[in-house]
């Protein structure tokens, strides 16, 4: 029963956040100076398009009936939570007509997923592995020379080390591209090498930041953790000191750094969004920025959506994982 309560409490929290995240998206958009369908209007006359007055209103109508744009805000709303919880449909993008929004997202999920699962691992990874040895001795040199680092890395935001790296690597040094350029077949090799080589960068400007915040925090948990009374019983026992560290110290220290992860997920996502649109990356991070400077409410709306829904459900899914690691959860 305790397991179940909290697997259920974790669901209405789960839901409760995706529906107070989409009214937010939806009404906050449609509070802006920009009107999209004027603004198509007037991308259409920029072109040297003459339409007499009536023509202009006919074609206003469409494309207010096209958006789903016509109504109280409330029956738009209405309109709007319809489609999204039965076809997971946010119309065609009103900058990039009549593409769906849901073909450009498409295409850039899989650019903005890669860059934040692998920063995220190889930081999370590295951060415990050098904060776990760090807080083991932690008046050794090395410990104290990590300890400085992180503690130096840990507060720049994430666009001001993408801008640094960007300056040094690309523009100074030009070892890797301004912006991002993919080359080569599908499912090729030379496809494979370009991405990885493109994504570099923006990767890193991520995992330095993080790698710092995870040293710091194991590095304090585990050096709280050689006191606890269970360590010194181990080191009474005649224990080897690898021993206590992975069968004692490590399931201890790690614990707390599940939850952390779930809490740092969002951040880490907002890193990447920001990153993206400094380094010209074709991910979700570059489409919300289109849409934010052409007024595309759709296209706003379907990619802030699919983060919030993303996030939600990653830090959902280690909550949920959580108990099958922690046992006192369970039995509580």
């Amino acid at each position: 029963m305790p397991l179940l309560r909290y697997i259920a409490g974790r669901l209405v929290v789960y839901g409760l956040v995706i529906i107070f995240a989409l009214t937010v998206l939806f009404f906050v958009p449609r509070l802006g100076p920009t009107d999209p369908v004027e603004a198509m209007l007037a991308k259409v006359a920029s072109q040297g398009a003459y339409m007499d007055p009536a023509q202009v209103d006919t074609l206003r109508q469409s494309l207010i009936d096209t958006f789903g744009l016509g109504g109280s805000l409330w029956e738009q709303y209405g309109a709007f939570v319809n489609r999204i919880i039965f076809s997971a449909d946010f119309g065609p993008s009103l900058s990039m007509y009549p593409t769906p929004v849901m073909e450009l997202i498409w295409n850039a999920l899989p650019w903005t997923f890669g860059l934040l699962l692998s920063s995220t691992l190889i930081a999370w990874v590295l951060g415990n592995f050098v904060g776990l040895l760090s807080g083991w001795r932690p008046n050794a040199n090395s410990s104290r020379v990590m300890e400085g680092i992180a503690i130096c890395l840990y507060p720049i935001p994430y666009y001001i080390l993408a801008l640094v790296l960007s300056i040094l690597f690309s523009y100074v040094w030009k070892i890797f591209p301004l912006t991002t350029t993919i080359r080569g077949a599908p499912w090729s090799w030379e496809l494979v090498t370009s991405i990885v080589w493109n994504s570099f960068l923006p990767a890193m400007s991520i995992v330095i930041v993080v790698f710092g915040w995870w040293v710091i925090s194991v590095k304090a948990q585990t050096t709280a953790l050689k006191e606890e009374e269970f360590s010194r019983y181990a080191r009474l026992k005649g224990l080897s000191d690898g021993r206590i560290l992975t069968r004692y110290i490590l399931p201890n220290a790690i614990l707390p750094q599940i939850t952390f992860l779930a809490l740092q997920i969002g951040l880490m996502f907002n890193g990447s969004l920001i990153t993206e649109i400094l380094f010209d990356y074709p991910g979700l991070g570059l489409l919300i920025y289109t849409a934010v400077l052409q007024g595309d409410f759709n296209l706003l709306m379907g990619t802030i959506s699919l983060s919030v829904i993303a996030v939600a459900t990653a830090t959902m899914i280690i909550d949920l994982i959580y108990p099958l690691l922690d046992p006192r959860i369970r039995h509580r």
